[in-house]
């Protein structure tokens, strides 16, 4: 079994919580689900909106240089689930590296709300998760396309394709939700998603 180091959670996440405490009178998980639903109306794009209403949030991931996969509901009536986004982080290492870095829970809710989009419940096939500087660093020496700050490092980016789905919808259906950066990789077979400006290449 090979060692898996952890490095410090990354506390930040793209969709933040506005809110910070529940008033007097309202139970924890009523307020989290309140909060999460202003979260949404508030920041959010449009595309999100029918996928937010959802009470389970789940997604099932392989891992295409290790080899292991994954199926979890990672989030349920406004709570992320700890074990759960564990296993997440885990399986979104860097597999050169086995560094395990805390992804931005908005990327996975973005991987969550494409695939709504798509009507689908096939399983993504990762490319790349997060990427350690050591990693970002080798790979930007050997080809200009790989960011020198890519958000790879930041737990805010992933490579993938998707099951059973052209990648040229998965494209589509990533431009469309506008929720940050989407890259096209046809030679590759993959595409790049991740929770920054909204751009493309």
């Amino acid at each position: 079994m090979s060692y898996v180091k952890r490095l410090p959670a990354n506390k930040h996440s793209s969709q933040d919580n506005l809110i910070a405490q529940p008033p007097v009178g309202v139970s924890r998980r009523d307020f989290l689900r309140l909060g999460a639903g202003i979260a949404g109306a508030l920041v959010l794009p449009p595309a999100f909106a029918k996928s937010a209403a959802a009470q389970e949030r789940s997604l099932s991931l392989s891992n295409t240089h290790t080899g292991e996969s994954l199926k979890t509901t990672y989030w349920v009536e406004g709570e992320y689930l700890d074990d759960s986004i564990q296993e997440l982080n885990t399986i979104l290492r860097d597999h050169r590296t086995d560094d395990v870095y805390s992804m931005d829970t908005g990327l996975l809710d973005l991987l969550f709300v494409l695939q709504s989009r798509l009507d689908s419940k096939d399983i993504y096939h990762i490319i790349s998760g997060y990427r350690s500087p050591a990693t970002n660093a080798m790979l930007s020496g050997k080809s200009r396309g790989v960011a020198k700050r890519s958000y790879h490092m930041r737990g805010m980016a992933i490579d993938i394709r998707l099951q059973g789905c052209e990648l040229k919808n998965l494209q589509r259906a990533a431009l469309a939700l506008k929720a940050g950066g989407v890259g096209y990789y046809p030679s590759s077979d993959f595409i790049h998603v991740d929770v920054g400006p909204v751009r493309s290449w």
